[in-house]
């Protein structure tokens, strides 16, 4: 039957310092080296007033975050908060914004490592060629994005205090930037004229272009609130390792914005600022070695430091981001694959790897942290609007921090957060472009993929906290009087092991041109058919209850009784050899079998009279075959069978390979309790040795054929010839799994064929 989901939680190490170090690490990242310079040329001297601006917008939401930080105690962070706190497309759509945010975020880094390894390079005397279109800084950029993806593959991160060490390295190299760089500023004559006059020569225009520009540097903190099932009190902790890591931040960056101003010597007829801007990546470079020595080298350092520091950290969030949303089925099932040796979500990195370098080669950096930062003012306008909704959906939290004139603060972070981003398209139009356009995508696929396959997994949750609670249903879909009493012994079976309700339903099919009122001529046939399933059930002694439904399609009626009802096991019957017309008529067996959330049963021909005395279980590896094994013990139960476990070996089979499958086999027998004789059949036909042995059975139960129409319909399978040559009758089984799309099916492929 079902598992029950086992609550996994993390360790509480970390301390309010290695809480507030992370977020320091996370803002002072590659965003303070990469775009001061670009920056600087965008505001001027303003460039100080641009980043303590950026200081105030960001406390609007790091108060959000510190609160709900404060109260919400597992991993996740805006994604969790969002998708309760919001309708919920908006969970969805918090979730794919970061996926992109964090994945482009890459993309700065790469790029600002591309342009500080060149610098390198450079000074060496070596020179990086262009390849194609591609400049030497991107073509770097690009090689050290598959260089991370690759580490984050083999499950190498940077954590704990490793990442309190790096952290610390760069704060000391800024302080030691600053430090020397102020004091060469005061000695130059007229300094407060030469690199501050006019403040802002660009207007208030460039001042809020330079916040847009480089905000992605004061959104680390967030990484505080996703790292909460960690940190110790995270009530107490959480909020103040918001606000220390703001307050450390905060008037670094405004140094540093003053020491690149004052201490830059520009060629003559040229402003300090505008010269940076033509640096771009390597103007903090270009300021220190000119005001002590070996500057240049030590904030070269920081910087490749720093670029792969962030690389490593974004890369490893942007693929968690999509392989979280694949584990709860927002994505198709490949993307929460893990290696089988490398235990990663290979496919999760891969596929952030392809945004991080799309971005990387089709966009000049600045659209790129533009893009990035216009998303992670959205994703924070989302969060500030989840806060307003959980103080007043859940007053009851415990929180450890509350935002102070509420809801008036968090109104005016939505407003700065979304002017901010809005203002952001008279600078980049191709940035809001590619945004707008992730954006729109996302709904999309939440609109007619993802959407639907949220609700089917929330009830596929409820099913198992309905297990949980003692409350099994179990769905029997009563089609004719000929197969009525074996469909409802397979469900008694159930319902016996469970102490559970039967369920019988009829459903009457209306043509598509009719109302659905029409079929309520046939509902008087239909009752005295359950009427006679109920007597049964009343009998032995299992509550029960009967529906009749109308629809215009079998399968769907089947699947809303199901989903209505809350069902955890839908029992369905079918004939064991039918044409290929009754095969096409009798796909609604299929079609509620692939779309069902829940456990299905399908029932191939009648039990004896006398009842079952041997079940036959031939042995597959699959989750559907384990579910075979564990309803075997509730057929044991009820009828004292005995039970059989054949396993069928060729001749070339490796003895290895048998052993391993032998106790797969015992392991399962192990975990469920059950009685079970175990058998090796040695045959060349693999199919001939089974149907041999089902000559001595009553039933045989084994895990369901699953696939497309075309495959049901059309494909042949030793599932289907099992059932279709076996003497006796053959229960499919099938455990509820998500069906893959056609692209995910294709990727499994290629993945089983490069595992081969």
């Amino acid at each position: 039957m079902a598992k029950f989901q086992t609550e996994v939680r993390l360790s509480r190490e970390m301390t309010l310092l290695d809480a507030t170090l992370i977020g320091v690490g996370a803002m002072i990242g590659a965003g303070i080296f990469v775009l001061t310079g670009i920056a600087a040329g965008v505001a001027g001297p303003a460039l100080m007033v641009a980043f303590a601006l950026n200081g105030v917008v960001t406390l609007f939401t790091a108060m959000s975050y510190a609160e709900l930080g404060s109260c919400y105690h597992d991993a996740g962070g805006g994604y969790l908060w969002t998708k309760e706190g919001l309708p919920r497309w908006n969970g969805f759509l918090s979730g794919w914004m970061s996926w992109f945010a964090h994945a482009v975020a890459c993309s700065v880094y790469a790029l600002g490592f591309g342009a500080y390894f060149e610098y390198v390079l450079n000074e060496m005397g070596y020179r990086v060629p262009h390849w194609a279109f591609l400049p030497p800084q991107k073509l770097l950029g690009v090689f050290v994005a598959f260089l991370f993806a690759y580490v984050n593959f083999r499950g190498a991160s940077e954590t704990g205090k490793v990442g309190n060490i790096v952290t610390g390295t760069k704060i000391v190299i800024l302080l030691i930037f600053i430090a020397f760089g102020i004091e060469f500023v005061f000695h130059q004559p007229h300094w407060e004229t030469s690199g501050f006059t006019p403040i802002m020569p660009n207007g208030w225009s460039g001042v809020v272009k330079a916040m847009g520009l480089t905000f992605i540097a004061f959104e680390g903190y967030e990484i505080i609130a996703q790292s909460s099932e960690e940190i110790k009190d995270p009530k107490r902790n959480i909020p103040k390792a918001v606000f220390y890591s703001l307050i450390i931040v905060i008037p670094i960056y405004l140094l540093v914005a003053f020491v690149a101003l004052g201490a830059v010597h520009p060629p003559e007829g040229m402003t300090p600022w505008d010269y940076l801007g033509a640096q771009k990546e390597i103007a903090l470079v270009d300021v220190a070695r000119h005001f002590f020595p070996g500057g240049a080298l030590m904030v070269l350092v920081a910087g490749l430091i720093s670029t792969m520091s962030a690389l490593n950290a974004t890369v490893f969030s942007s693929s968690r981001v999509a392989f979280a949303m694949g584990r709860d089925r927002n994505f198709p099932a490949f993307f929460s694959r893990i290696h089988a040796r490398k235990n990663t979500p290979h496919w999760a990195i891969v596929l952030s790897l392809l945004i991080i370098v799309f971005m990387a080669v089709s966009l000049p950096i600045e659209d790129v942290a533009t893009a990035a930062d216009v998303m992670f003012l959205l994703i924070f306008l989302q969060v500030n609007l989840a806060l307003i909704n959980l103080r007043k959906k859940r007053p009851e939290l415990d929180r450890g921090f509350f935002v102070p004139l509420f809801p008036y603060l968090s109104i005016v972070g939505i407003v700065c957060n979304f002017g901010l981003a809005l203002y952001m398209f008279t600078y980049s139009p191709k940035a809001w472009i590619v945004t707008a356009g992730w954006i729109v995508a996302g709904a999309m696929v939440y609109r007619f993929y993802s959407g639907s396959r949220e609700v089917e997994y929330e009830r596929k949750v409820r099913a198992l906290e309905r297990l949980e609670r003692k409350e099994y249903r179990v769905l029997a879909c009563v089609s004719d009087r000929e197969t009525l009493s074996s469909l409802a012994e397979a469900a008694f079976v159930m319902a016996r092991k469970h102490n559970a309700e039967v369920i019988f339903v009829n459903v009457i099919e209306v043509d598509e041109s009719e109302p659905l009122r029409a079929g309520l001529a046939e509902s008087a046939a239909a009752q005295e058919m359950l009427d006679e399933a109920c007597w049964m059930a009343i009998e032995r002694g299992i509550p029960v209850r009967s529906i009749v439904r109308v629809s215009h399609r079998i399968s769907q009626g089947i699947v809303d009784t199901a989903k209505e009802e809350e069902c955890n096991l839908i029992v369905q019957v079918r004939e064991k050899q039918p044409t290929f017309f009754e095969r096409f008529f009798t796909t609604a067996v299929d079609t509620v079998v692939q779309n069902s959330p829940t456990e299905t049963a399908v029932l191939h021909g009648t039990f004896p009279k006398e009842g079952i005395r041997r079940v036959l279980i031939p042995f597959g590896s699959d989750i559907h075959t384990r579910l075979a094994v564990e309803m075997a013990r509730a057929f044991k139960d009820y009828y004292n069978c005995s039970i059989k476990i054949a396993l069928v070996f060729e001749p070339e089979v490796p003895f290895t390979e048998r052993g391993e499958k032998l106790e797969a086999i015992r392991k399962i027998v192990r975990e469920n309790d059950l009685e079970a004789e175990v058998e090796e059949i040695h045959d060349t036909d693999v199919l001939r040795g089974i149907l041999r042995k089902a000559r001595e059975a009553d039933l045989i139960l084994m895990g369901a054929r699953t696939g497309d129409f075309l495959q049901l319909l059309l494909g042949k399978s030793l599932t289907r010839e099992i059932t279709e040559g076996a003497p006796c009758a053959v229960l499919w089984v099938k455990e509820y799994e998500e069906r893959p799309s056609f692209v995910a099916s294709l990727f499994k492929a290629g993945h089983e064929e490069a595992e081969a």
